[in-house]
């Protein structure tokens, strides 16, 4: 197989930045390509933008169709005309984080090297990527946000990893931040995370056709290997009480390959299995068809590497000090992924940095997934923070139609 063939063939709108960037790791990566959406208008004042920051699977397609999939877009429900973030006033942008896999430079990008014969080639970065950060993530969208003309974001909104990104920006950029949301996060990844994230590394290397990483030159992708890393990642996004309630112990007849060599359906340990079993199987199977393994594993380590006190001797106050953002940081009750005693951490030290910080822990048993589904204390949340930071904020009544 042609070592240049990448498994996509989505074209997305993206920006060039061939100065790149300078890494925290202190590579330069250059030239960097972010890929990105935007929704709603720009105020001739340009003050009413509004970031949103996916997670870790997460992409640019936040209100419309996936391309790659089909399927609806991952925060729909929330962004849109008359919806909680309200393009009929606000313009959001939502990019494809450095290091992922639907457009943004990353593992998948093509790099030209130069062989031993002094021929040069084109091929993908695949493990030759260089470590990224949560920050490093941040400085690319900063880059895209100059090149749109605004100088400061009306707010920052995110969940999970994408709430990484918004604690980010605010320690980073406070200039550029009037508002900020993190959601269901933490201001640095927890022993337990680092080591559910291990295991799904391990899945991806385990598999034969990982290939050192360079899978590409076989024509294959480690499927198996990448598809067990999104069960245990998927586990881990829901409560036992939503797990209980949409599958509780109930069974189903077998009609997939099962290890062993057994053939579907037959009367086997496998013959029949629990219905969470064949959930967490099509999650597994989906997954693989949009996902680079490499961009998996890039974007897990970031998110290991984030400890926002590290750099002020472990003190999370120390990068709000002084701050003018105002925040609101929301969590959720069932939430065992970033559970709320983590977004406490938060809250105290935005409190001890004299920050302007509302806390809000909504009750729910959906678990960390609960951002993304229908909840409406949440929802309302979300309008009454905008609204307040909006007056606040001086912002014009004036409503915009239109992309």
């Amino acid at each position: 197989m042609d070592q240049t063939v990448i498994p996509s063939t989505v074209e997305h709108t993206r920006s060039v930045f061939p100065e790149g960037l300078t890494l925290d790791c202190g590579s330069v990566l250059a030239p960097v390509e972010i890929a990105y959406r935007t929704y709603g208008t720009l105020s001739p004042e340009r003050n009413n933008a509004i970031l949103i920051c996916h997670a870790l699977t997460g992409d640019q397609y936040v209100a419309e169709t996936q391309p790659v999939t089909g399927k609806p877009g991952w925060w729909e429900r929330m962004v849109g005309p008359g919806k909680p973030i309200d393009t009929d006033k606000f313009f959001v942008i939502c990019s494809n984080v450095l290091g992922g896999c639907m457009g943004s430079t990353g593992p998948r990008s093509l790099r030209t090297v130069t062989g031993e014969n002094g021929v040069s080639r084109e091929e993908p970065w695949g493990t030759d990527f260089p470590p990224i950060t949560i920050r490093d993530m941040v400085r690319a969208q900063r880059l895209l946000v100059k090149q749109l003309g605004i100088d400061r974001l009306f707010a920052v909104i995110g969940g999970s990893m994408g709430g990484m990104q918004v604690l980010e920006w605010a320690a980073t950029y406070p200039d550029m931040v009037f508002a900020a949301m993190p959601i269901a996060t933490a201001p640095f990844h927890s022993a337990q995370n680092i080591a559910f994230n291990e295991v799904s590394r391990q899945a991806i290397f385990a598999d034969p056709d990982w290939h050192g990483g360079r899978y590409w030159e076989t024509g294959a992708i480690p499927a198996r290997g990448l598809a067990v890393a999104r069960m245990m990642a998927h586990i881990t996004y829901l409560s036992e009480e939503a797990l209980t309630r949409k599958f509780g112990r109930r069974v189903r007849r077998c009609d997939e390959p099962v290890a062993g060599g057994a053939s579907p359906g037959a009367l086997s340990t496998f013959g029949e299995i629990f219905e969470v079993e064949s959930y967490l199987r099509h999650q597994g199977s989906t997954f693989v068809r949009r996902f680079d393994a490499n961009s998996y594993l890039t974007i897990t380590r970031a998110m290991d590497w984030m400890d926002l006190g590290m750099e002020h001797d472990g003190d999370c106050a120390g990068p709000f000090r002084e701050t003018r953002t105002r925040f609101c940081v929301v969590c959720f009750s069932s939430d065992w992924l970033f559970p709320t005693s983590q977004s406490r951490v938060i809250v105290r030290a935005l409190t001890r940095a004299a920050a302007n910080v509302s806390f809000v822990e909504i009750e729910s048993d959906k678990g960390h997934d609960a951002f993304l589904l229908d909840e409406p204390d949440f929802d309302r949340t979300v309008v009454g923070f905008l609204s307040g930071a909006a007056e606040h904020a001086g912002l014009s009544r004036r409503t915009s139609k239109g992309h």
